[in-house]
């Protein structure tokens, strides 16, 4: 198998630590650069169909795109440790906070990077209020979050699993425009406190995270 990955972006870094969860070491990762456009190549998007990243090649030639689905095929393969759920309640809890923190957070904390950031322009056509208007509706939805992790150590239950990858990597990549959680959310900065010192953090990283 063959990930099609890129370093800098968060949807790429969801499976890059979930396999670094789970120790997957056997496929073979090709890394991309979408700043050089190399996701739009005729060669890519005839493999992969879109110009997304990443994509999971598989060997009988099928390519997965969209990081969840990915990492739901891997799970398959390496099924431990868990991180989709051991029975049928707790994989619907599970799905369900990693759809609500995805909706509600990770997807507002990319829209407002992609339309703040300077550096997003040669990507994007930007419009600084789409940015603004969706950070405030990230800083809301963090505070929801911070009541769930008040009553559990983590996003999906007991431990980690993809509700927590899909978060944390959508959180931390509103470094991008100098994003942290509000100091009063005491229990969402515990959890991304633990999330970032676990050594699955770094996989594929570029560069250290830089201090607060």
């Amino acid at each position: 198998m063959k990930l099609y990955d890129c370093l800098r972006a968060p949807n790429p870094r969801r499976v890059r630590w979930f396999m670094a969860e789970k120790g997957i070491t056997d496929i073979e990762v090709v890394t991309l650069s979408i700043m050089r456009g190399e996701h739009k190549s005729p060669e890519y998007r005839t493999k992969v169909g879109v110009a997304h990243m990443p994509a999971l090649e598989l060997d009988d030639g099928t390519v997965i795109t969209e990081s969840v689905a990915i990492c739901r095929y891997l799970e398959s393969l390496y099924p431990e440790p868990n991180m989709f759920g051991r029975d049928a309640r707790e994989a619907a809890v599970i799905e369900m906070w990693q759809r609500r923190t995805e909706m509600m957070i990770v997807t507002p904390l990319a829209l407002a990077v992609r339309h703040t950031n300077p550096n997003m322009a040669a990507l994007e056509q930007q419009v600084r209020e789409v940015g603004e208007n969706n950070l405030a509706g990230a800083k809301r939805a963090l505070k929801f979050l911070d009541t769930r992790l008040a009553e559990s150590p983590f996003i999906g239950g007991e431990r980690v699993t993809i509700a927590d990858i899909v978060t944390v990597t959508g959180v931390d990549f509103g470094r991008m425009i100098d994003f942290r959680p509000d100091e009063d959310l005491v229990h969402v900065n515990r959890w991304l406190a633990e999330m970032l010192a676990r050594p699955a953090a770094a996989a594929g990283m570029p560069a250290p995270r830089p201090a607060p």
